[in-house]
């Protein structure tokens, strides 16, 4: 098993918490770096788990799990643990795994879940549309989709993830999140596999020739996917295809190593903004 063998990777550093006094990996460990990996599979197929689980009708059971060693890991080793959905049957989706030292590859193993009916953990089909969100997946495509549009268009969906980053999860007052730019900026929407809204951002005109970006939310159990790049980069083709050169922003300084990857370079002093530390970011939009 080698690591072009798989697509996914999930990066981790062994912690002094999982090592015995020799220095080495506690053999269960291996199997929470692999459930580990496997939350983040989700994450980058764009699936909320929760929700997607209870709009697919089911829940996925560990029926087995098999864990062979051909070497150890270490206190401070840095590790990519791999995985990849080997099989689908008809209840049944079988996962191979495999941990690397680098190249070096030091532990495989098998993982079959059942998807079930969550009362009554009777086995049912793999939903259709799981089957072809895996598959797509392991064949390389897309994970979402983005739709640019109105507010009339995607308001209800926008609206919705905006609610629950900004609201809920940030404590922002409702009446500094809705104003009249709603009416008049250019929206996007990610959409996953099961057509879920899963992130927003939308563009406004701060002046002639400059574009403004803001009220970029992602779903908080799919960040870290590349779903607001997505979004973020979507913007900025609408901008460029309206004769824009450059495009700002409000970055939250949280984020700004974010931006910063993208092409973004700070402009003047950092600022509080709804009680949140932002800077102001910059990128110049390329004529070709």
């Amino acid at each position: 098993m080698k690591r072009q063998d798989f697509r996914f990777f999930h990066r981790l550093r062994v912690r002094w918490a999982e090592v015995d006094m020799q220095k080495i990996v506690f053999n269960a460990h291996y199997l929470m770096y692999f459930d580990t990996a496997v939350a983040d599979y989700w994450r980058a197929l764009a699936l909320p788990y929760e929700e997607a689980m209870l709009q697919l009708g089911g829940d996925l059971y560990v029926k087995k799990a098999t864990v062979e060693f051909n070497a150890s890991a270490r206190m401070d080793d840095r590790l990519d643990v791999a995985l990849k959905c080997a099989r689908i049957g008809n209840s049944s989706m079988v996962f191979t795994g495999a941990i690397f030292r680098g190249d070096e590859l030091l532990i495989t193993c098998e993982l079959v879940y059942v998807f079930a009916d969550p009362a009554t953990q009777t086995s049912r089909p793999v939903p259709q549309q799981l089957r072809d969100i895996v598959t797509a997946y392991e064949s390389g495509e897309a994970m979402v989709r983005i739709k640019t549009g109105s507010w009339s268009d995607l308001g209800e969906h926008a609206g919705g993830i905006r609610t629950e980053v900004f609201l809920n999860e940030q404590g922002i007052p409702a009446e500094m999140e809705w104003d009249e730019g709603d009416r008049t900026a250019i929206h996007a929407v990610a959409y996953n596999g099961l057509d879920q809204p899963v992130a927003t951002g939308r563009l406004l005109q701060a002046s002639p020739g400059m574009a403004r970006i803001g009220r970029m939310a992602v779903h908080r159990a799919v960040r870290g996917s590349g779903v607001g790049r997505q979004v973020l980069e979507a913007l900025v083709s609408a901008a460029k295809a309206r004769g824009d050169h450059e495009v700002m922003l409000h970055a939250q300084r949280s984020a700004e190593s974010f931006y910063l990857g993208l092409g973004f370079v700070p402009r003047g002093q950092p600022f509080d903004e709804a009680g949140i530390p932002h800077v102001e970011m910059h990128r110049a939009i390329s004529a070709n």
